[in-house]
Formats: structure tokens, C-alpha cells, sequence
């Protein structure tokens, strides 16, 4: 048998394969999610999160600074809300002097290069766990976008460059454009979850915020469905994603990730906005709790998983991995 094609002749040694390569990575393909507290000097591992902190907004700072010395450009950030100021109707959100708020001031005021993009969402501030305002037993989604859009606009008078809305109702894209451009910050951007599923694989996530719903003895929602996505759908995915930019979001985002490939690849190809994938808790607890058995490669296994989602179609990545991917990514490794 005469082969024309051997495939093999671009794979012979690294530098070929390296010539070749139709995917790279690089740091500033990442950004880092940021999980904050009050005090100072704190640092809290999150046991379900090996190397992954609460910290306070003074470590913070350190923090951030050194991941834009390593080449990180973007920061997602999150706050762990003491229960004494959580409530049905998210009023602490928007509070100008809460630690959302404290935290992008000082995050811009040490490192103004670096792009902050903080979570909107009313579950770290809801009694209920839920992501909007509950009413006659379910979130109710208009009075909930309200709020969403007074969040919004608070985090970008604090200097927020992006808001994150992660909460999944329906039309607040199109509600928090308005309120943004209504109050002056027309160069906020918006970097909208499109297609967050009601995934298992975020469970360190809620531990980290104690963000999963509650058991109250009200009727409540007991899970989020009724407004994050079955997995088991595609269409839907790209129908919200084509929703989420005609309504003026600058991103989409899918999430999870490795799971959820396909919908990444489909959503980029039906969309002309950059496309962000959150690489979630779940995926790096396991990558974490695998290499410590010894059963998986650490640094490969990461590795391999962020350029699959890279390949897949992300324009960015966020992941709990961004830090440690940076410094082999620096180190040629």
C-alpha cells in the first residue's frame, strides 16, 4: 500500500508540533474568579477548593497585583455576605459602601490596568439562596431585573469595567444597558451569562459563598431550574446567547465548561461577540482531588482541559486554574 498522506509527518518531534499548532494559550487568555471577605489580613481556604481563598480586601490588592505581574488581565469577583445583611430584596447589593463595592474601588486604585468584572446576582444577599427576589413561592423575574439593574450601575460608579450578570432572568441584559447608559457609564461593558446550565458541578462554589438555596420552611424553589438551564438543551443555549446580544451584551458566557463543549463551539459560531466560558468549581475540584490521589497529572490534566476549551471557541477563560497555568505558561512549560 502507497501512502500519500501520513499525518505523522507533522507530529515527529515538539517543534514541529509547535510550528503546527492551531491552538495557544497565554495568560491573558484567563481570568481569575475572586472570592471576598470582610477584616483584614484574611485568608480562608476553601476545603472544597485546595489553594482557592476567602480573602479580605487588603490581601486582595496582593493578590491582584500579582496576577497582572504574571500576564492576567481580568479578575471575576465575588463576596461572601455576612447573614445579618441578607434579606428578600438584595437591598445590600447596591449598598455604595458595601464590600463589593469597597473591593472594585480598592482593586482599581492599586491596579487600574487590570479589567474587574463583578458578579451581579442577588443570591450571596438573599435569605433565600436564590438569585432574585422570591414571590408567591417562585423568583420572581421582573421585580428581580429591578434590582439587578441598581446592582449594576452601583458596581460601575465604584469602577467596575464589566458587569456579570449570572442570574439567568429573562430581558435584564436589555434593562441593565439601559440603566448603565441612563446614569452616565455608556463604556461599561456587559459580560452577560448566557448560558449557564443548572449544572452539579458547582457545589464548591456555593460552599465557598454559602450561595446554594435554603430550607426555610417557606415555600421556596428548592434548586435553581426554574431559571438556569437544562442540560440536556442545546438550541436553547444559542437562542439565549442570540437574546443576550440583541439585547446589548458585549459577552456571552457559557458555563460549565468541559462538559459543555459543544454548546461553546455552536454559541460561537452563531454569535459576533467575544464568547467567555467559566471553567467552573467543580471541574477544578476534581482535577485537584484526582492529582492528589495520584490518579491524574496535575499540570497536564489542567492543561489539557483549558486548551480544549480554548479550541472549542472561548475567547476567555475563567478559572480557579488561571494563576497556576500562568506561571507554567511563563515558564515555557
Amino acid at each position: 500500500m502507497f501512502l500519500l498522506h501520513r499525518g505523522r509527518r507533522l507530529r515527529q518531534n515538539a517543534s514541529i508540533r509547535s510550528l503546527v499548532r492551531e491552538t495557544s494559550l497565554s495568560p491573558a487568555d484567563f481570568m481569575f474568579p475572586m472570592f471576598i471577605v470582610e477584616g483584614e489580613n484574611q485568608e480562608i481556604e476553601i476545603s472544597s477548593m485546595p489553594g482557592i481563598y476567602r480573602r479580605s480586601i487588603d490581601l486582595t490588592v496582593k493578590e491582584v497585583q500579582e496576577l497582572y505581574t504574571l500576564g492576567i488581565r481580568a479578575v471575576n469577583i465575588y463576596v461572601k455576605v455576612s447573614d445579618d445583611l441578607k434579606d428578600n430584596t438584595g437591598k445590600e447589593a447596591w449598598n455604595t459602601e458595601g464590600l463589593m463595592q469597597r473591593t472594585i474601588r480598592a482593586i482599581k486604585a492599586t491596579c487600574p490596568e487590570i479589567i474587574v468584572m463583578p458578579d451581579v446576582a442577588l443570591d450571596p444577599y438573599s435569605i433565600y439562596g436564590h438569585d432574585g427576589i422570591i414571590k408567591n413561592g417562585d423568583v420572581e423575574n421582573d421585580s428581580t431585573v429591578e434590582a439587578l439593574v441598581k446592582m449594576a450601575v452601583s458596581h460601575a460608579e465604584a469602577g467596575a469595567d464589566f458587569v456579570a450578570p449570572s442570574d439567568m432572568m429573562d430581558g435584564r441584559v436589555l434593562r441593565i444597558r439601559k440603566g448603565l447608559d441612563e446614569a452616565g457609564y455608556t463604556n461599561v461593558g456587559i459580560m452577560s451569562y448566557s448560558a449557564k446550565y443548572a449544572s452539579a458541578f458547582y457545589g464548591p462554589f456555593r460552599d465557598a459563598l454559602d450561595s446554594a438555596p435554603k430550607e426555610t420552611g417557606e415555600v421556596v424553589p428548592k434548586d435553581k431550574k426554574t431559571y438556569q438551564m437544562d442540560y440536556a438543551n442545546r438550541i436553547e443555549a444559542i437562542r439565549e446567547a442570540i437574546w443576550d446580544v440583541e439585547e446589548g451584551a458585549d459577552m456571552v458566557m457559557v458555563k460549565p465548561g468541559t462538559a459543555y463543549l459543544d454548546i461553546v463551539r455552536e454559541v460561537k459560531d452563531a454569535v459576533n461577540v467575544p464568547v467567555a466560558v467559566y471553567h467552573v468549581s467543580g471541574e477544578y475540584a476534581m482535577i485537584k482531588a484526582a492529582a492528589e490521589k495520584g490518579w491524574l497529572d496535575h499540570d497536564k490534566t489542567m492543561m489539557e482541559q483549558l486548551m480544549c476549551i480554548k479550541r472549542a471557541g472561548a475567547s476567555l477563560i475563567s478559572t480557579y486554574f488561571a494563576k497556576e497555568a500562568a506561571i507554567l505558561l511563563n515558564n515555557n512549560v
